[in-house]
Protein backbone atom coordinates (compact mmCIF):
# COMPACT_ATOMS: atom_id res chain seq x y z
CA UNK A 1 0.00 0.00 0.00
CA UNK A 2 1.49 3.64 -1.01
CA UNK A 3 2.88 5.01 2.23
CA UNK A 4 3.36 9.36 1.08
CA UNK A 5 5.01 9.50 4.34
CA UNK A 6 8.01 7.91 2.69
CA UNK A 7 8.84 10.39 0.22
CA UNK A 8 12.43 11.71 -0.14
CA UNK A 9 13.08 15.41 -0.11
CA UNK A 10 15.98 17.62 -0.15
CA UNK A 11 16.86 21.08 0.25
CA UNK A 12 16.07 23.45 -2.68
CA UNK A 13 19.18 25.71 -1.57
CA UNK A 14 21.32 22.29 -3.52
CA UNK A 15 19.35 22.21 -6.33
CA UNK A 16 20.69 23.87 -9.52
CA UNK A 17 18.15 26.29 -10.65
CA UNK A 18 18.11 27.31 -14.24
CA UNK A 19 16.18 30.78 -14.22
CA UNK A 20 18.23 33.45 -11.63
CA UNK A 21 16.96 36.41 -10.34
CA UNK A 22 20.19 38.15 -11.99
CA UNK A 23 19.48 37.18 -14.83
CA UNK A 24 15.27 39.29 -15.07
CA UNK A 25 14.82 41.79 -17.28
CA UNK A 26 14.91 45.27 -16.04
CA UNK A 27 11.60 47.28 -15.62
CA UNK A 28 10.75 49.58 -18.58
CA UNK A 29 12.13 53.53 -18.36
CA UNK A 30 10.97 56.41 -20.08
CA UNK A 31 13.81 58.02 -22.38
CA UNK A 32 16.17 54.74 -22.14
CA UNK A 33 18.97 54.50 -24.96
CA UNK A 34 19.09 51.67 -27.02
CA UNK A 35 21.91 50.40 -25.52
CA UNK A 36 19.91 50.53 -21.94
CA UNK A 37 16.88 48.90 -23.83
CA UNK A 38 19.17 46.31 -25.04
CA UNK A 39 21.30 45.74 -21.99
CA UNK A 40 17.61 45.01 -20.04
CA UNK A 41 16.69 42.22 -21.85
CA UNK A 42 16.47 38.84 -19.87
CA UNK A 43 19.32 36.93 -19.91
CA UNK A 44 16.98 34.10 -20.42
CA UNK A 45 16.10 32.29 -23.77
CA UNK A 46 15.82 33.75 -27.02
CA UNK A 47 16.86 36.91 -25.90
CA UNK A 48 19.91 35.47 -24.72
CA UNK A 49 20.13 34.09 -27.88
CA UNK A 50 19.78 37.18 -30.06
CA UNK A 51 22.57 38.62 -27.52
CA UNK A 52 24.83 35.62 -28.59
CA UNK A 53 24.14 35.98 -32.06
CA UNK A 54 24.47 40.00 -32.33
CA UNK A 55 28.07 39.45 -30.16
CA UNK A 56 28.95 36.57 -32.71
CA UNK A 57 28.38 39.01 -35.94
CA UNK A 58 30.41 41.74 -34.08
CA UNK A 59 33.56 39.52 -33.72
CA UNK A 60 33.56 38.58 -36.60
CA UNK A 61 33.45 41.57 -38.29
CA UNK A 62 36.00 42.71 -35.89
CA UNK A 63 38.54 38.95 -36.85
CA UNK A 64 37.40 40.01 -40.52
CA UNK A 65 35.81 36.66 -40.81
CA UNK A 66 32.93 36.49 -43.17
CA UNK A 67 29.30 37.56 -41.98
CA UNK A 68 26.64 35.73 -45.01
CA UNK A 69 23.44 37.42 -45.13
CA UNK A 70 21.12 35.36 -46.63
CA UNK A 71 17.31 36.84 -47.62
CA UNK A 72 13.87 35.67 -48.49
CA UNK A 73 12.08 38.60 -50.79
CA UNK A 74 9.57 39.13 -47.57
CA UNK A 75 12.82 40.72 -45.89
CA UNK A 76 12.71 43.40 -49.31
CA UNK A 77 8.95 43.88 -49.09
CA UNK A 78 9.14 44.96 -45.11
CA UNK A 79 10.98 48.14 -45.86
CA UNK A 80 13.74 46.98 -44.44
CA UNK A 81 16.87 47.59 -47.46
CA UNK A 82 17.83 50.72 -45.26
CA UNK A 83 18.98 48.58 -42.37
CA UNK A 84 20.86 45.92 -44.78
CA UNK A 85 22.25 48.65 -46.88
CA UNK A 86 23.87 50.48 -43.76
CA UNK A 87 25.39 46.48 -42.33
CA UNK A 88 27.06 46.74 -46.11
CA UNK A 89 28.20 50.35 -45.54
CA UNK A 90 29.66 49.38 -41.94
CA UNK A 91 31.37 46.74 -43.87
CA UNK A 92 29.48 44.11 -41.28
CA UNK A 93 27.77 41.51 -44.09
CA UNK A 94 30.44 40.11 -46.90
CA UNK A 95 28.58 38.27 -49.00
CA UNK A 96 24.76 38.30 -49.72
CA UNK A 97 22.44 35.47 -51.36
CA UNK A 98 18.68 36.24 -52.57
CA UNK A 99 16.08 34.18 -54.39
CA UNK A 100 14.82 35.20 -57.47
CA UNK A 101 11.97 37.35 -55.70
CA UNK A 102 14.62 38.76 -53.82
CA UNK A 103 15.92 40.84 -57.13
CA UNK A 104 12.17 41.51 -58.77
CA UNK A 105 11.68 43.48 -55.39
CA UNK A 106 14.65 45.45 -54.99
CA UNK A 107 14.34 46.43 -58.67
CA UNK A 108 11.24 47.90 -58.29
CA UNK A 109 11.58 49.65 -55.31
CA UNK A 110 15.28 51.22 -57.41
CA UNK A 111 13.05 52.28 -60.01
CA UNK A 112 9.59 53.50 -58.31
CA UNK A 113 10.02 53.27 -54.89
CA UNK A 114 7.59 50.76 -54.33
CA UNK A 115 6.89 46.93 -54.81
CA UNK A 116 4.46 44.30 -54.55
CA UNK A 117 1.43 43.79 -56.40
CA UNK A 118 -2.13 42.52 -55.05
CA UNK A 119 -1.90 38.78 -56.43
CA UNK A 120 -5.15 37.84 -55.58
CA UNK A 121 -6.87 40.74 -57.51
CA UNK A 122 -4.58 40.13 -60.55
CA UNK A 123 -4.28 36.44 -60.56
CA UNK A 124 -8.17 36.43 -61.21
CA UNK A 125 -7.39 38.31 -65.12
CA UNK A 126 -4.20 36.66 -65.62
CA UNK A 127 -2.47 40.63 -65.28
CA UNK A 128 -0.59 38.70 -62.01
CA UNK A 129 3.31 39.72 -62.95
CA UNK A 130 2.96 41.35 -65.86
CA UNK A 131 4.60 44.28 -65.77
CA UNK A 132 6.65 45.86 -68.27
CA UNK A 133 9.12 47.10 -67.01
CA UNK A 134 10.24 44.66 -64.46
CA UNK A 135 10.81 42.24 -67.06
CA UNK A 136 12.30 43.80 -69.79
CA UNK A 137 15.10 45.46 -67.11
CA UNK A 138 16.20 42.18 -64.96
CA UNK A 139 15.86 39.75 -68.60
CA UNK A 140 17.95 42.07 -70.49
CA UNK A 141 20.49 42.26 -67.04
CA UNK A 142 20.82 38.54 -67.22
CA UNK A 143 21.21 38.58 -71.18
CA UNK A 144 23.66 40.73 -70.94
CA UNK A 145 25.57 40.50 -68.03
CA UNK A 146 25.54 36.73 -67.90
CA UNK A 147 27.03 36.48 -71.76
CA UNK A 148 29.68 38.52 -70.72
CA UNK A 149 30.60 36.23 -67.95
CA UNK A 150 29.14 37.36 -64.95
CA UNK A 151 26.75 35.85 -62.01
CA UNK A 152 23.13 36.62 -61.87
CA UNK A 153 23.73 38.46 -58.69
CA UNK A 154 26.59 41.22 -60.74
CA UNK A 155 24.87 41.37 -63.97
CA UNK A 156 22.09 42.71 -62.42
CA UNK A 157 23.62 44.93 -60.11
CA UNK A 158 25.95 46.26 -62.54
CA UNK A 159 22.93 47.50 -64.53
CA UNK A 160 21.39 49.01 -61.63
CA UNK A 161 24.44 50.86 -61.21
CA UNK A 162 24.63 52.09 -64.69
CA UNK A 163 21.28 52.95 -64.89
CA UNK A 164 19.48 55.96 -63.72
CA UNK A 165 17.00 54.62 -61.73
CA UNK A 166 15.44 57.12 -59.39
CA UNK A 167 15.75 55.29 -56.00
CA UNK A 168 18.73 53.12 -57.07
CA UNK A 169 20.39 54.32 -53.70
CA UNK A 170 17.58 51.98 -51.47
CA UNK A 171 18.54 48.72 -53.63
CA UNK A 172 20.34 46.31 -51.96
CA UNK A 173 22.08 45.10 -55.15
CA UNK A 174 23.64 48.48 -56.19
CA UNK A 175 24.38 49.33 -52.44
CA UNK A 176 26.33 45.38 -52.47
CA UNK A 177 27.93 46.68 -55.96
CA UNK A 178 29.25 50.01 -54.98
CA UNK A 179 31.38 48.14 -51.98
CA UNK A 180 32.41 45.17 -53.68
CA UNK A 181 29.89 42.62 -51.78
CA UNK A 182 29.35 39.59 -54.04
CA UNK A 183 25.42 39.27 -53.88
CA UNK A 184 24.14 35.33 -54.97
CA UNK A 185 20.78 34.87 -56.40
CA UNK A 186 19.24 31.75 -56.97
CA UNK A 187 16.47 30.54 -58.85
CA UNK A 188 13.65 28.03 -58.96
CA UNK A 189 12.34 27.74 -62.59
CA UNK A 190 9.02 28.77 -62.71
CA UNK A 191 8.82 30.22 -59.84
CA UNK A 192 9.03 34.12 -60.13
CA UNK A 193 6.86 36.55 -62.30
CA UNK A 194 9.55 37.14 -64.92
CA UNK A 195 9.56 33.84 -66.11
CA UNK A 196 5.82 34.43 -67.46
CA UNK A 197 7.98 36.85 -70.42
CA UNK A 198 9.21 36.11 -73.73
CA UNK A 199 12.16 38.15 -72.94
CA UNK A 200 12.81 35.51 -70.08
CA UNK A 201 16.01 33.08 -70.66
CA UNK A 202 15.83 30.50 -69.30
CA UNK A 203 19.76 28.87 -69.52
CA UNK A 204 20.94 32.12 -69.31
CA UNK A 205 19.32 32.93 -66.06
CA UNK A 206 20.73 29.15 -65.11
CA UNK A 207 24.40 29.66 -65.79
CA UNK A 208 24.37 32.88 -64.19
CA UNK A 209 22.88 31.58 -60.64
CA UNK A 210 25.48 28.81 -61.03
CA UNK A 211 28.07 31.30 -61.06
CA UNK A 212 26.67 32.68 -58.15
CA UNK A 213 26.55 28.85 -56.56
CA UNK A 214 30.21 28.83 -57.08
CA UNK A 215 31.07 32.23 -55.45
CA UNK A 216 28.83 31.54 -52.19
CA UNK A 217 31.08 28.42 -52.43
CA UNK A 218 34.27 30.20 -51.89
CA UNK A 219 32.92 32.98 -49.80
CA UNK A 220 32.04 30.04 -47.50
CA UNK A 221 35.68 29.33 -47.01
CA UNK A 222 35.74 32.53 -44.92
CA UNK A 223 33.50 31.48 -42.10
CA UNK A 224 35.90 29.04 -40.38
CA UNK A 225 36.89 29.80 -36.92
CA UNK A 226 34.79 32.52 -35.98
CA UNK A 227 32.44 33.36 -39.34
CA UNK A 228 28.44 33.75 -39.13
CA UNK A 229 25.19 32.99 -41.28
CA UNK A 230 22.31 34.88 -40.86
CA UNK A 231 18.79 33.77 -42.85
CA UNK A 232 15.90 36.06 -42.54
CA UNK A 233 12.89 34.14 -43.84
CA UNK A 234 13.81 31.76 -46.57
CA UNK A 235 12.21 28.28 -45.60
CA UNK A 236 13.57 26.20 -48.51
CA UNK A 237 15.74 27.75 -51.50
CA UNK A 238 18.66 28.96 -49.49
CA UNK A 239 19.11 26.50 -46.66
CA UNK A 240 19.52 24.03 -49.22
CA UNK A 241 22.04 25.82 -51.56
CA UNK A 242 23.82 26.24 -48.18
CA UNK A 243 23.84 22.96 -47.21
CA UNK A 244 25.08 22.01 -50.60
CA UNK A 245 27.58 25.33 -51.26
CA UNK A 246 28.85 23.94 -47.66
CA UNK A 247 29.16 20.12 -49.02
CA UNK A 248 31.49 21.53 -51.99
CA UNK A 249 33.31 23.72 -50.33
CA UNK A 250 35.05 21.28 -47.57
CA UNK A 251 34.89 18.63 -50.31
CA UNK A 252 37.30 21.08 -52.09
CA UNK A 253 39.70 20.98 -49.17
CA UNK A 254 38.24 24.26 -46.83
CA UNK A 255 38.53 23.48 -43.54
CA UNK A 256 35.16 25.32 -42.68
CA UNK A 257 34.11 25.11 -38.63
CA UNK A 258 33.44 26.45 -35.90
CA UNK A 259 31.71 29.15 -36.97
CA UNK A 260 27.68 30.38 -36.07
CA UNK A 261 24.80 30.09 -37.65
CA UNK A 262 21.55 31.85 -36.62
CA UNK A 263 18.10 31.23 -38.66
CA UNK A 264 15.04 34.13 -38.25
CA UNK A 265 11.46 33.80 -39.29
CA UNK A 266 8.23 33.85 -38.29
CA UNK A 267 7.51 30.59 -37.63
CA UNK A 268 9.49 27.16 -37.24
CA UNK A 269 10.05 25.04 -40.44
CA UNK A 270 11.97 21.71 -41.02
CA UNK A 271 14.78 22.41 -43.74
CA UNK A 272 15.69 25.87 -41.74
CA UNK A 273 16.46 23.75 -38.62
CA UNK A 274 18.61 20.79 -40.41
CA UNK A 275 20.16 22.80 -43.02
CA UNK A 276 21.37 25.89 -41.13
CA UNK A 277 21.12 25.82 -37.57
CA UNK A 278 21.42 22.13 -36.48
CA UNK A 279 23.95 19.87 -39.71
CA UNK A 280 26.42 23.38 -40.31
CA UNK A 281 27.81 23.32 -37.62
CA UNK A 282 27.83 19.54 -36.03
CA UNK A 283 31.81 19.58 -36.28
CA UNK A 284 31.94 23.20 -34.68
CA UNK A 285 30.09 26.18 -33.62
CA UNK A 286 26.84 26.78 -32.41
CA UNK A 287 23.44 27.10 -34.30
CA UNK A 288 20.27 29.72 -33.25
CA UNK A 289 16.36 29.36 -34.46
CA UNK A 290 14.93 32.94 -33.29
CA UNK A 291 10.98 33.05 -34.49
CA UNK A 292 9.66 36.89 -34.51
CA UNK A 293 8.45 39.20 -37.42
CA UNK A 294 11.04 40.64 -39.86
CA UNK A 295 10.50 43.82 -39.32
CA UNK A 296 11.10 43.58 -35.98
CA UNK A 297 14.18 41.32 -35.56
CA UNK A 298 16.33 42.79 -38.29
CA UNK A 299 16.77 45.89 -37.01
CA UNK A 300 16.35 44.99 -33.43
CA UNK A 301 19.88 42.40 -34.44
CA UNK A 302 21.24 45.36 -36.56
CA UNK A 303 20.78 47.97 -33.98
CA UNK A 304 22.51 45.79 -31.69
CA UNK A 305 25.62 44.94 -34.07
CA UNK A 306 26.05 48.91 -34.49
CA UNK A 307 26.07 49.77 -31.34
CA UNK A 308 28.82 47.23 -30.72
CA UNK A 309 31.25 47.75 -33.73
Amino acid sequence: MLNINKVKTYSLKKRFSKVRSQDFAQPPAKGRSFAAFYNSLPHILKASDLKAVAEAVVKARKAKKGVIFMAGAHVIKCGLNPIVIELIKKKVITCICLNGAGIIHDFEIALQGKTSEDVAKELKTGRFGMGQETAEFLNEAVRQGVRQGYGLGYAIASKIDASKLPYKNLSLLYNAYKNNIPVCVFVAIGTDIIHQHPSFNAALTAEGSLRDFHTLVENISKLNRGGVVLNFGSAVVLPEVFLKALNLSRNLGSKVKDFVTANFDMIFHYRPQQNVVSRPVMSGGKGYYIIGHHEIMLPLLAQAVIEKI
